[in-house]
């Protein structure tokens, strides 16, 4: 897992996971180097991942205040109860419903968990983080936050897109790819993670994205795409055009099963 600092107060935790038939998506966590640290979202929750000493590289887990939870989705949550030992005094930042998701699996404890919804704003000594939820999403517990020091984004999964290499998608920098192929695949995520597409109101979903043209950040930080600076308006005129997209729709058991007979040894029955 490589470590990025794309800002002097922001570094990215880079990691990826290949999808066949999709490509390799990003899967970033972030460390806000504010006064009181905050660590944003936790990785992926496999074995052969150590997120906390990926951590250490950028930051000393026991310095962290606030843990972030964009939301309570497995690949964002893969470090976060080992970071919560590491680090006595922090709080995870999340909803009602995130946290009442997390409590189905491994409840947070409760004396650790600070409630913020969009809208409103958390102090984190030397900046102000202000909740958001972002327009694109595929859990009901997403928030993004803003900050306000910096102006930087934190967008969650909004803004995602796979990338056609680890290379790329563990990379500083989402211009790395060719603005074409960036477009193609914010386009191509958001019906993979954002079904839901199809039904909205075009005219009401153009509203949502009103916060971020004013706003207008010159770093956007989301979880599935590198560091994306200087590129937010581009960004937003690709993805506030999606509404009535059509959703992703996978392989089905007999492709699943005509690619594991490809994987047969020779010779067998």
């Amino acid at each position: 897992m490589p470590v990025h600092r794309v800002h002097p107060d922001v570094s990215v935790l880079s990691d990826s996971l290949e999808v066949p038939g999709i490509g390799h998506i990003p899967a970033n966590a972030f460390v806000l180097h504010a006064a009181q640290p905050v660590v944003v979202d936790t990785g992926l929750g496999l074995p052969d991942r150590d997120f906390l000493r990926t951590l250490s590289t950028a930051l000393d887990p026991a310095d962290v205040r606030w843990i972030w939870l964009t939301h309570p989705d497995r690949d964002h949550t893969g470090g976060i109860f080992a970071l919560l030992d590491a680090a006595p005094q922090a709080r995870v930042v999340t909803t009602f419903v995130g946290a009442g998701i997390m409590s189905t699996e491994h409840p947070l404890p409760m004396d650790r968990i600070f409630l913020l919804n969009p809208g409103q704003s958390l102090d984190v000594g030397d900046r102000t983080l202000t909740a958001f939820r972002p327009p694109l999403f595929d859990n009901p517990a997403t928030v993004g936050f803003f900050d306000d020091r910096t102006g930087v984004c934190f967008s969650s999964d909004c803004f995602g897109g796979p990338m056609p290499s680890a290379e790329l998608a563990e990379g500083p920098d989402a211009r790395d790819l060719a603005p074409e192929g960036l477009h193609d695949a914010q386009v191509f995520w958001a019906s993979v993670d954002s079904v839901w597409l199809e039904n909205v109101d075009a005219r009401k979903f153009q509203d949502s994205w009103q916060l971020l043209r004013e706003r207008a950040p010159e770093l956007v930080l989301s979880t599935h795409l590198p560091a994306a600076s200087g590129i937010t308006g581009r960004m937003i005129d690709t993805l506030s055009a999606v509404a009535g997209l059509a959703p992703f729709v996978g392989p089905d058991q007999a492709a699943l099963e005509q690619l594991l007979a490809g994987f047969e040894p020779a010779g067998s029955p």
